[in-house]
């Protein structure tokens, strides 16, 4: 007999990844509208409470159509973790972002233990259904969290970010 909530885990996508830099500053880049806006978004627009708005902009002219436009931070402890709710572009906005929940994002900032100027993120994103278009919007997230991870850790190597 399988267990439904193994299902469920099977569908959360999870990225693990080691920063070169102290764990305050990892968790500034998640928070702070000037380091988002270098890694991840063009324009955005984060109050770090809970409560407060998580709202990133990719086309910030068309802000409804491409954005988290509404999602707000369910949970903050600075600087050990962050969730908040998560919106889709706009192919799979039809379903996405009305969806009652949304998905939501949780990230975790590990320091590591053998060195304090580096940095383990654990990033989660939960909260995806079992029909074919939402596989293809996990999918895309899956490749899109990838890069986008992949994109701060180059940034903060090189120092394009603090």
């Amino acid at each position: 007999m399988k267990f439904r909530w193994l299902a469920r885990m099977e569908d959360i996508i999870l990225i693990k990844e080691e920063l070169e830099c102290d764990k305050e500053t990892a968790f500034s880049m998640f928070i702070e509208n000037k380091f988002l806006e270098k890694w991840l978004t063009v324009k955005a627009e984060v109050n770090p409470e809970v409560g407060g708005k998580y709202e990133l902009f990719w086309v910030p002219e068309h802000k409804e159509s491409n954005s988290t436009i509404g999602c707000k931070i369910t949970g903050i402890e600075k600087p050990k973790y962050i969730s908040f709710d998560w919106k889709g572009p706009a192919e799979y906005q039809i379903f996405m972002n009305s969806a009652d929940p949304l998905t939501h994002v949780i990230v975790f900032f590990s320091q590591n233990d053998s060195d304090s100027n580096k940095t383990i993120i654990y990033l989660f994103h939960t909260g995806w259904r079992k029909d074919t278009e939402w596989q293809k919007a996990r999918n895309y997230f899956q490749n899109a969290w990838s890069k986008a991870i992949h994109v701060l850790k180059e940034k903060i190597a090189d120092k394009t970010v603090p």
